[in-house]
């Protein structure tokens, strides 16, 4: 009897030391991705910009595909992950440089490095 108590106590003792170390990394994991979920508030940026009924309909679809992109950029690990990191940056400024003018598209980049900077994304 005292070994199949015993025997039991021990695999509980192991499934228990192998599902806490998955916890973290499966919490790792999310921290992570969770940095490149972007989460824009475009009436904000609208109004921050002073942008027109066109500009703002541009822009919030612009908005929309770099939210897609970025969530893709937490999906993937690796060299991939800065690869895609790199094209979703590239592809929303020069979506918001063609809509928006030279001041307008100034003040959007600045903000654009205040979140990655907060974020911890820019390196």
């Amino acid at each position: 009897m005292k070994k199949i108590v015993f025997t039991l106590a021990a695999l509980m003792t192991m499934t228990l030391a192998f599902a806490e170390g998955e916890t973290k990394t499966n919490a790792a994991v999310a921290a992570e991705q969770s940095k490149y979920e972007m989460n824009i508030n475009v009436s904000a940026l609208a109004r921050t910009l002073n942008l027109d009924a066109d500009e703002f309909g541009a822009v919030n679809i612009i908005t929309s595909d770099f939210k897609k992109d970025m969530k893709k950029v937490g999906e993937a690990e690796g060299e991939d992950r800065a690869n895609l990191y790199k094209k979703a940056i590239k592809h929303n400024l020069s979506y918001m440089h063609a809509v928006l003018d030279e001041d307008q598209y100034r003040t959007y980049v600045k903000l654009l490095n205040a979140t990655l900077n907060n974020r911890g994304l820019n390196k």
